[in-house]
């Protein structure tokens, strides 16, 4: 009787597999969750898989903000496609994203110091910690005196 129980619990456990498998291949279109979608940009940042990087603009082309952000990031961590990630990171900060006006205040920090002290403000009111920080020392004048914009 035992045998049949553990062979009942893995005939039942395949078949829910199975059927999550199927389910996922049915929704292949939607825009996964932003946790699925950082575990794919993340295995692309360790391994460099093509076919991650297209799932990711495949994501950001149908919308996606994480995924517009998370490919922007590779783009600027790769320094190929610079324009991209930049035009990358407006389009989800625009939609919202602290993380993505966060990056692009980065970008933007040594050559456009009031376009980066709005985003620093725009991440900061998303409470995002790092870009409070920044906000903080541009107003203190730790970085080359604060830009016009918090004077």
């Amino acid at each position: 009787m035992e045998l049949f129980n553990k062979s009942g619990a893995f005939i039942a456990s395949v078949l829910v597999m199975v059927g999550t498998l199927i389910a996922c291949q049915a929704k292949e279109n939607d825009v996964p969750p932003a946790p699925v979608i950082e575990a794919v940009a993340h295995k692309l940042g360790q391994h460099g898989g093509a076919a991650a990087e297209r799932r990711l603009r495949e994501w950001a082309d149908q919308g996606s903000i994480v995924a517009k952000r998370e490919l922007g990031m590779i783009y600027r961590s790769k320094q190929t496609r610079p324009q991209d990630a930049i035009r990358l990171f407006e389009e989800a900060a625009r939609a919202g994203d602290a993380e993505s006006a966060f990056q692009l205040a980065e970008l933007y920090r040594k050559d456009r110091a009031n376009a980066a002290a709005t985003l620093y403000r725009q991440a900061a009111e998303h409470s995002h910690p790092r870009a409070a920080i920044r906000l903080a020392s541009l107003r203190d004048g730790h970085q080359d005196g604060p830009p016009a914009a918090l004077k």
